[in-house]
């Protein structure tokens, strides 16, 4: 795995993240740090190398966003990562793109809408299950260590516009995950390989439909 350092020399070099965007990075950090004392929003055991494991993989993201961005979905935004993450890109990259975060956990919700409050982003945080919220129109569809490929289609159809694709960050399973989506779905993907961790990748999936 990168260190720290490096991570947050590739999101400055090669994500063209700027000092004024990495400081309200160091910002969620920040209070991501004091939160998760009392609220579980990563795993203690990864805070040590929060920004490899949790910042450059989400910040990735950012590469495969469409041109004229306006919204964005993501589906059980827990810690933020990936959307706090985007939205912090989002900031001066794409200022008129709204980021929802779907979260059913009011405690983590408090969170997001803390860094949001603090870091001035565009969100709207709904506190809601993913299957119970309003079929929010979105040009993208994310989410990260949340559910199978096929349960995440399932979840994502609603808020998919015609032009509209997924990015679900995935590990190690996600070829099989892929293929057993396939019995139930019909779609385009691409596999994009993750720039933190070696085993992991960005599925890119569009033209989704019912098989």
């Amino acid at each position: 795995m990168i260190s720290e350092d490096r991570a947050k020399q590739i999101l400055l070099d090669d994500l063209n993240v700027s000092r004024e965007t990495l400081a309200d990075l160091e910002k969620m950090v920040e209070l991501l740090i004091k939160w998760n004392k009392t609220i579980n929003l990563v795993g203690k055991s990864t805070t040590d190398s929060i920004w490899t494991r949790h910042i450059l993989d989400s910040a990735q993201m950012w590469t495969q966003r469409p041109e004229n961005l306006t919204s964005w979905v993501d589906l059980g935004s827990g810690g933020g990562f990936p959307a706090l993450v985007l939205a912090i890109l989002g900031k001066t990259q794409a200022p008129n793109a709204c980021f929802h975060m779907i979260e059913s956990d009011t405690r983590k919700c408090a969170y997001l809408r803390n860094v949001s409050r603090e870091t001035s982003l565009n969100t709207k945080i709904h506190t809601v299950r993913i299957e119970n919220s309003a079929p929010i129109k979105a040009d993208v569809v994310s989410a990260r260590a949340l559910a199978s490929v096929e349960t995440l289609l399932s979840f994502s159809e609603k808020f998919l516009t015609n032009n509209a694709f997924c990015l679900f960050l995935k590990g190690q399973a996600c070829d099989t995950e892929e293929e057993k989506a396939r019995e139930s779905w019909s779609f385009q993907s691409e596999k994009i390989k993750s720039i933190s961790d070696d085993t992991g990748s960005i599925l890119k999936i569009w033209n989704l439909k019912r098989a």
